[in-house]
């Protein structure tokens, strides 16, 4: 593909987390990444990414971020178990659609919203950008997030139709299952699961260049590099697998960058394929 692709690194809030969220062997507890009966003034700010991807096909939104309830009653919002593990902060101009509308986007514009999985910091706003013309999550995971599992709250996208993708047997990702977006391999959902039983990253590629989005299967390039695996997770060993995967990833000619929803070393910022 000739024609470029740019990719928006956004910031929607920061969620403050207990440390073993990020990094799970931080503590010998093996809740800890809850929160409970832990020590408040260690927790930690991290931020909370979307990405825009301006396709020659359509616009691409992955994940949702806060959504601008949070700076009124973040607890009635993400109801009080959530609230536990998770603390939202939003500042002004940094919700989705206020961040789409600076760039002269309204929600209706986007062809895609893809949620990379159902916590809460990732479909939070996803009632913001509930006119895009498709919204959809992993089979897995939608399945996953219907069932009770008490890290998901079904409230937040009562109002929102979302639909879900069947990943195919492919050459990518640490279990050969991804979805390809425009059936042209610029843009896969790539099966990760492990950090939730649904999880995807999304593979950006052309002109011989590529990004990954890795979602919550890694926090910041040591999780790859040093497979540090994140708390909060439902199979160990495919969240090793995977974790595992994006460390080659990243040694791969070609790799612009990879980039973790969380990492606090990533500015917001674009990206030119």
């Amino acid at each position: 593909m000739e024609k470029k692709v740019k990719v928006h690194v956004f910031h929607t809030g920061e969620v403050n987390v207990d440390p073993a969220v990020p990094f799970r062997y931080i503590s010998r507890n093996p809740i800890a990444y809850t929160g409970l009966l832990r020590n408040p003034k260690k927790r930690i700010w991290l931020p909370v990414s979307a990405y825009l991807i301006e396709h020659p096909k359509g616009l691409v939104l992955i994940d949702t971020g806060w959504h601008k309830d949070v700076r009124v009653n973040q607890r009635k919002h993400m109801s009080w178990k959530l609230n536990i593990a998770s603390k939202a902060r939003l500042p002004l101009g940094e919700a989705i659609d206020e961040q789409l509308q600076s760039l002269g986007i309204t929600p209706k514009d986007l062809d895609y919203v893809f949620l990379s999985h159902m916590d809460v910091d990732h479909i939070s706003g996803v009632d913001l950008v509930k006119d895009a013309k498709q919204i959809l999550t992993s089979k897995e995971e939608l399945q996953a997030a219907t069932t009770g599992e008490l890290r998901y709250e079904k409230r937040l996208w009562k109002n929102v139709n979302i639909r879900t993708f069947e990943m195919k047997n492919s050459s990518y990702g640490p279990f050969g299952r991804s979805y390809d977006v425009f059936n042209d391999e610029s843009i896969l959902m790539i099966d990760v699961a492990g950090h939730t039983k649904g999880s995807s990253a999304t593979l950006v590629q052309n002109n011989g260049k590529f990004i990954l989005l890795t979602g919550d299967c890694g926090y910041s390039k040591d999780s790859w590099k040093k497979l540090r695996l994140p708390g909060p997770i439902s199979d160990k060993r495919k969240m090793r697998k995977t974790l595992e995967w994006v460390g080659e990833m990243s040694h791969k000619e070609g790799c612009i960058e990879i980039l973790a929803t969380h990492d606090p070393e990533v500015k917001p910022h674009i990206i030119e394929l």
